[in-house]
């Protein structure tokens, strides 16, 4: 007797599962996949207890008549892939064929569906048709699934608690209402609302409705393109940032993924801009011939593989420094008071417009969706003159306060400034452009720096001497294990030339990285740290306003080299509202 035979289908279709169904999510996932792929508008989630009881999808899609109704739970059966070449053109969202049948297997589905008349009833229990029936004629599609995983008790123990799976669909909804904002979406868990979406096709509002009025408010616009990438979207002023990568929303061609590379690239678009522990929030779009890209690398699709991703990483890295770049960053301090209920008064939209208007009564802002969402589509990113923004800005230093933070002013704002993090971006900046400045100039020193080294460390820095010899630095051997300084480069801090050559020295022994650039960039963060003016450290007025016209000059003023911010403002309408001159 053979021992080789052909496994059951109903069998087959639960080891799919294994790979497809990992979670409650998973099911919402393909569900509402297959209702785009449908051409719906409209889609509807409906959860019991975050779907672990039950959940069901609505559409208002093409439907299906009662073959293709039956035909659907079938394995491998799609409607997206014809033949073999289609594999390489894939501008759907699913097209293996896997997803239902392995729903199916593991949980109880009722499939109601109608093209237009008679619709059609179907019935599956563990993989098992119960019973077909004709069914109300409405257009589209309604699957209920209830009961995930009865029938695999090892699959079931591993379902997270209510609120864990709600968390991961709600994420996952507003990922893919931000992809389609033009499709209604609406979540609800136990009659209650969770998610709501306009489908307005306004991506802006969309991401008002995501993330709110505080979000959508500091969004800065993006578009660029190369010769086999279109990205467009959103990114996030760093004055708000999260702990976590997951409202990092990367679309390609209308695809939610995940991929590493692509959020470090992101990362590096705001580099210095924010603290390494803390991630932005942003909306990227990116469209592409399908032939460039490979979505069949994973079960769930989540992942994509780029045939060209060096050279998108340098356009999406390239045009979010260019949007921070021209953006004014000045970090803002909200003031949030108590009302008689001892209630905290956020501003909230209070009023839709049909022109995609809205209007912030509380503060009266008037926040012009639509024309920002023409400028993204109408405009490329351009270099403008350097920082003209926080320039023209005017700050006029009238003290400090701990001895640390300068007070300054101008008709309309008062700005804290932080002197260490200031002088800090300052000297960062200064040593860098040294470091990458092949035009290199030097000084003589009228008296040699001496350096004495360890036996150990003086040996690795004769291997790596060509380092220093090649950044303008003129160095003689002096006795034993000991050097002599006699030039360098201009960059080093006036004052603080030989701690600086000390550090440098250093940084080459212990911390020498074969990435130039990263090695550069070590350098100056760290020097640029220990030669800054420290917290506590009282300078004169003299000094503050030499230090706020240099630091207007910086490519990046608005944040310190380790992205902590600089400057952080408080309008004339916050203090007023402190001080209840305005009571709104």
């Amino acid at each position: 007797m053979s021992k080789i035979h052909v496994m059951s289908e109903i069998l087959a279709n639960k080891i799919a599962a294994g790979e497809v169904i990992e979670r409650v999510s998973s099911v919402i996932k393909e569900l509402v996949e297959n209702s785009i792929d449908a051409k719906s508008r409209s889609i509807k989630i409906d959860l019991i207890n975050a779907g672990l009881d039950s959940l069901s999808v609505t559409d208002d899609g093409t439907g299906m008549d009662k073959e293709d109704a039956l035909l659907a739970f079938n394995r491998h059966a799609t409607s997206k892939l014809l033949k073999e070449d289609d594999l390489f053109f894939i501008n759907t969202l699913g097209f293996r064929g896997e997803a239902l049948p392995s729903i199916a297997s593991v949980s109880k589905v009722i499939l109601k569906t109608s093209t237009d008349g008679v619709g059609t009833e179907v019935v599956i229990h563990g993989g098992k048709l119960i019973k077909t029936s004709e069914s109300d004629s409405r257009i589209g599609t309604k699957i209920t699934v209830s009961d995930l995983f009865y029938n695999t008790p090892a699959r079931l123990k591993y379902l997270k608690s209510e609120s864990t799976e709600l968390s991961n669909i709600v994420m996952f909804i507003e990922k893919l209402s931000l992809a389609n904002p033009n499709i209604k979406f609406t979540l609800t868990n136990n009659g209650k609302v969770v998610v709501s979406t306009s489908g307005s096709g306004n991506l802006l509002k969309t991401i008002h409705e995501i993330y709110g009025y505080l979000v959508s408010s500091n969004m800065i616009s993006i578009n660029n393109s190369n010769e086999d990438y279109d990205i467009y979207g959103f990114i996030c002023k760093p004055n708000i940032l999260k702990s976590n990568r997951n409202h990092m929303t990367t679309i390609v061609n209308g695809r939610i993924v995940k991929n590493i590379e692509l959020n470090k690239a992101i990362n590096d678009g705001y580099y210095t801009y924010k603290p390494d522990i803390k991630y932005p929030v942003v909306v990227l779009i990116i469209n592409t011939d399908p032939t460039i890209i490979d979505v069949n690398i994973h079960p769930t699709k989540q992942d994509i593989k780029f045939s060209k991703i060096e050279e998108l990483n340098k356009l999406v890295t390239n045009t979010i420094k260019d949007a921070l770049y021209k953006s004014l960053l000045v970090h803002n301090v909200e003031v949030k008071t108590k009302d008689n209920n001892n209630e905290i008064n956020i501003p909230k939209v209070n009023e839709y417009q049909v022109n995609n208007d809205f209007i912030i009564k509380d503060e009266q802002v008037k926040f012009d969706f639509k024309k920002v969402e023409n400028t993204v589509k109408e405009n490329k990113i351009e270099t403008n003159n350097k920082n003209e923004q926080v320039k023209a800005l005017e700050l006029y230093p009238i003290g400090s306060v701990m001895g640390t933070y300068i007070i300054a002013e101008n008709e309309n704002n008062m700005y804290l400034i932080d002197q260490h993090a200031a002088q800090e971006r300052i000297n960062y900046e200064k040593i860098l452009k040294g470091l990458e400045n092949k035009n290199i100039t030097t000084t003589d020193l009228l008296i040699p720096i001496t350096i004495e080294l360890t036996g150990s460390d003086y040996i690795k820095l004769k291997e790596r001497m060509n380092i220093l010899t090649d950044m303008g630095f003129v160095i003689e051997e002096f006795g034993i294990n000991t050097i002599i300084i006699k030039t360098h480069p201009t960059w080093l801090i006036e004052g603080y030339e030989k701690e600086s050559i000390e550090r440098l020295v250093d940084l080459v022994i212990n911390d020498y990285n074969v990435d130039r650039i990263k090695f550069n960039d070590n350098i100056a963060k760290t020097m640029a740290c220990k030669m800054s003016v420290k917290g506590n450290e009282r300078i004169t007025i003299k000094d503050m306003e030499e230090l706020i016209n240099t630091l207007v000059l910086c490519d990046n003023p608005y944040n310190c080299p380790h992205g902590r911010p600089t400057i952080v403002t408080f309008t004339r309408y916050e203090i007023e509202k402190m001080f209840k001159r305005v009571m709104n």
